[in-house]
């Protein structure tokens, strides 16, 4: 097996050069958190300081932090956000009953212990989201899948600064599992593999003996891990990682996992099904900081470039990477928040949640009212909803 090329990783626990958690866990974040809000305060915002500490040790920290820096990451901005979709999103779309299905289908990606009825709200807004982007949209197409990632954002951010968030996701990073066909889709999975024979010549001897082929990572890379993760803590520090890197890290963090495993499978009987079953079931306990870490070395390694020289990967060309370099020139230009809340709009005042700013007076005087209504028993359903989801307690009045 050939040695990774050591390389200063964005992924290497530090941020502007300062010492990862080991040994002074608090100081380390505190560090951490105040180089966050500097970058974000810096006019222009400082992306490639964001970039780093979403890839480095412990990634964003907290959902707080996301709501923040997430948007910077997709270039949207919270002041200028999009309406809450009305009735018409769902009027006669092609995509609904799909999208219905699979999104009561999708139990598993809610917190556990969630009321059945604050769920029902959510999947509600899950809905309206996707057809949402997908309306405003037309030509892209829905996929199986594209719910996971879009439960994300709900779950962390609320159903308005989701929607462009998505949105922008889709049309960037996506965009390839997006079209009419899985075309695309197959040329983005067809990098596994050479990135496999260019680290471990022998593992990929195997799996092509095998004939295992790389459909065992599809729903890998067309959820962004989501839909195979069962604790949401590791599918949102993959999502920081992700949405600060390069479209195609998702298919690198793949290799990553079969080459962690590689004594695993080449143990395993030379056989298509046996190779697929044991691929197919990631196991829950990934040393992710490592795997991560190990992504972005493979990345500066073999950039996606020097992989697409091979044949296979020659012949088609993806809108993704195609759209990469506008769009990390385009989210650099982003000015800080403090100037773009001063410019005014119909956007969020704060980065708690979509629903921030004055219409939190709002949640409050509806908590108080349930509060002396209902009594105290209701005020912990109230509170234990909005930590759910910053829109879902708007729902009930």
């Amino acid at each position: 097996m050939r040695k990774l090329k050591k390389h200063k990783s964005r992924a290497d626990g530090r941020v502007n050069g300062h010492a990862s958690r080991h040994g002074e866990p608090e100081s380390w974040r505190r560090q951490k958190l105040c180089e966050i809000q500097q970058a974000l305060d810096s006019d222009p915002v400082d992306i490639e300081t964001l970039r780093t500490a979403a890839a480095s040790e412990g990634g964003l920290l907290n959902d707080d932090i996301r709501r923040k820096v997430w948007p910077k990451l997709l270039n949207v901005n919270i002041y200028t956000l999009p309406p809450k979709p009305g009735r018409e999103v769902r009027q006669n779309h092609k995509d609904y009953n799909q999208v219905v299905m699979d999104v009561r289908r999708s139990l598993r990606r809610f917190p556990k212990g969630m009321r059945a009825e604050e769920r029902a709200v959510l999947q509600e807004q899950l809905v309206d989201i996707i057809l949402d982007v997908l309306l405003r949209n037309p030509p892209l197409h829905y996929y199986q899948g594209f719910h996971d990632i879009a439960v994300t954002f709900l779950l962390v951010v609320g159903e308005r600064m989701a929607i462009p968030m998505v949105e922008t996701l889709s049309n960037h990073h996506l965009r390839d599992f997006m079209d009419p066909t899985m075309d695309s889709t197959k040329h983005i999975l067809n990098y596994l593999m050479p990135l496999l024979e260019q680290v471990n010549p022998e593992l990929h001897t195997f799996m092509t003996r095998a004939e295992v082929g790389t459909i065992f990572a599809l729903s890998w890379l067309i959820t962004w891990y989501g839909h195979v993760l069962s604790e949401f803590r590791h599918v949102l520090r993959l999502y920081d990682f992700f949405l600060a890197s390069h479209p195609l890290m998702a298919i690198y963090f793949a290799a990553t996992i079969v080459l962690h495993r590689q004594e695993e499978v080449l143990e395993s009987e030379c056989d298509m099904a046996m190779v697929h079953h044991l691929l197919s079931q990631i196991p829950q306990d990934l040393p992710y900081q490592l795997l991560i870490g190990r992504a972005q070395s493979l990345f500066n390694q073999y950039p996606p470039a020097l992989l697409a020289q091979r044949a296979a990967l020659q012949s088609r060309n993806s809108i993704t990477i195609g759209s990469y370099q506008a769009f990390q020139r385009s989210r650099h230009l982003q000015r800080p928040d403090r100037v773009l809340r001063g410019r005014g709009g119909g956007g969020l005042q704060g980065a708690r949640g979509p629903e921030a700013g004055g219409s939190q007076l709002v949640v409050r005087m509806a908590v108080w009212g349930i509060s002396a209504t209902l009594g105290a028993a209701a005020l912990a359903v109230a509170h234990t909803a909005l930590n759910w989801s910053p829109d879902f307690l708007m729902q009930l009045f």
